[in-house]
């Protein structure tokens, strides 16, 4: 069964999607080392250089995700996460296709990101590669890293 989800833009105040934000951070630090954790909180989302979305089943929050200006024609996801009650439903691809939307009203030619090696983010490096993504060397302030991998996609 297939959801559908609304996704807004998020002033990133409520506290469905701040407990999201947490638990994010959380397992970030459980999966890998402090200097490999590259998850920005709240307060940095909330920048001018950064757009974060909320999606939304009925009342219940599926996941989120943002998209980090780097420069012409270069545009960053950040924050990609489904709720735990939404992994595998979709809701990851339904923020992940917003977020390319969004890139592409930006005129961007390529996303990128920069997600955890270990396997707790396999599910991730499946959907980010079913949609066109592909292994990249580090881009922005990201250096090699054995804890992470750098993907992108040309738009």
């Amino acid at each position: 069964m297939t959801l559908h989800f609304t996704i807004v833009e998020d002033d990133l105040t409520g506290h469905e999607v701040l407990g999201l934000l947490q638990l994010h951070l959380d397992e970030m630090h459980q999966w890998s080392p402090p200097e490999s954790v590259h998850a920005m909180p709240a307060e940095r989302l909330r920048q001018p250089d950064v757009t974060f979305f909320s999606a939304w089943d009925g009342e219940r929050l599926a996941g989120c995700g943002a998209i980090k200006h780097l420069g012409e024609g270069h545009g960053e996801l950040k924050s990609m996460r489904a709720a735990p009650d939404y992994r595998g439903r979709g809701a990851g691809k339904a923020i992940l296709l917003r977020l390319l939307d969004e890139a592409r009203a930006r005129g961007y030619a390529r996303v990128s990101l920069e997600t955890g090696r270990p396997e707790p983010f396999h599910a991730a490096h499946g959907l980010y590669r079913a949609n066109g993504f592909t292994e990249c060397e580090p881009f922005g302030g990201y250096h090699p890293d054995p804890f992470s991998i750098c993907m992108t996609k040309e738009l």
